[in-house]
């Protein structure tokens, strides 16, 4: 387990950079930099809605793009629409699902995010304990429930297919 080092030179620069590696994951874990952050947690889904804004007094903060969303919305909409055979276009709507399925998944974030913020700034030891716990096991508990959701979606629409057929 142990490794043989030349000189205590090496020793002290493999520590700094350790110690660069463990402050950059701590900046990320404190919410210092909101975007990067939720982008993180996200694996960059949140990227595409999020935008960073200097507001008046020079602070910076993360605002949604309502445009991006209301792109996406109305291309759904209007492929919907235009789809000849609804029957199956609502079914394909349902198994790609890529607005709502993003919308969902940014909402569902922001208030992960948000509570455990809010948890993690809490002078409470046990608040700061549950805050860490959501950054970890938040995005293992949704992996898990998007899964069965997908599942029981999928098993829904091959059941309407049928129906049709």
């Amino acid at each position: 387990m142990s490794r043989k080092y030349e000189s205590i030179e090496e020793l002290r620069r493999k520590k700094k950079l350790l110690q660069g590696e463990i402050n950059d994951l701590e900046n990320l874990l404190t919410f210092k930099n909101t975007k990067e952050s939720l982008s993180a947690f996200t694996n960059g889904l949140s990227d595409q809605y999020l935008q960073e804004q200097v507001d008046e007094d020079g602070d910076e903060k993360v605002v949604i793009r309502k445009d991006v969303i209301a792109k996406q919305l109305t291309s759904e909409v209007k492929d919907l629409l235009i789809s000849k055979n609804t029957a199956v276009g609502i079914a394909s709507t349902a198994l790609g699902g890529n607005v709502t399925d993003g919308l969902i998944k940014l909402g569902v974030t922001a208030l992960v995010g948000n509570y455990a913020k809010k948890n993690m700034k809490s002078s409470n030891w046990k608040k700061k304990l549950l805050g860490a716990a959501m950054i970890y096991l938040a995005p293992i508990a949704l992996k898990y429930v998007r899964k069965k959701l997908e599942e029981y979606q999928k098993n829904k629409s091959v059941s309407s297919m049928e129906q049709l057929i």
